[in-house]
């Protein structure tokens, strides 16, 4: 695609859904790579010559993705009493060679607050969805702590992190037999 109907896209996109938000839907809307979508971004603002930010994108990479992200969410409808509609926005950041600490994958993650890896490992050895819980995150869940209590149990955060502790010996020990190989573990 070209650079400037790249730089749109997530703008059509959005926009679209909103159209059907207002129409009383709800809506979900996946940008299949906002990292694209960013390197188009960081194009057009050198044309532009515009000054660079970090490794080259527009100083204003974050508040373009935020203006992204914050047209998510529940309208009530004025037209129709009781009716509403929602936008759901999920975007995908694929950064050269996985590395999560460059801009757009930085910025995505002090927006949106919530990260799902995805494990190649784990599509190869055909786990779908393919969800890293290793690598995945959501800041929500202090938040949304008192909610989980009251709607789906008393015990729930301690069986969260009674999960997440199993999960995390459970990646420790498949490590471990990697290394030293099946046969030769002694367990006591």
């Amino acid at each position: 695609m070209p650079v400037a109907a790249r730089e749109a896209s997530i703008y059509t996109g959005i926009t679209i859904a909103e159209y059907f938000r207002d129409m009383g839907y709800s809506v979900a809307v996946m940008a299949d790579s906002t990292s694209r979508w960013a390197e188009a971004l960081r194009e057009m603002s050198g044309r532009l010559e515009e000054m660079p930010g970090e490794e080259g994108y527009p100083a204003y990479l974050s508040s373009r993705l935020a203006s992204f992200y914050e047209r998510a969410g529940i309208v009530k409808l004025n037209c129709s009493g009781e009716r509403i509609g929602s936008v759901t926005a999920i975007g995908a950041v694929l950064p050269p060679g996985g590395d999560m600490s460059e801009p757009v994958a930085q910025a995505t993650l002090r927006i949106v607050k919530v990260f799902w890896g995805l494990s190649a490992q784990l599509a190869y050895r055909r786990h779908f969805p393919a969800i890293d819980w290793l690598t995945s995150y959501s800041l929500y869940s202090e938040k949304l702590a008192e909610w989980f209590r009251y709607n789906v149990g008393e015990e729930w955060n301690d069986l969260r992190a009674a999960a997440q502790r199993i999960l995390q010996e459970e990646a420790q020990l498949d490590e471990i037999v990697r290394l030293v190989g099946h046969g030769r573990i002694i367990l006591p």
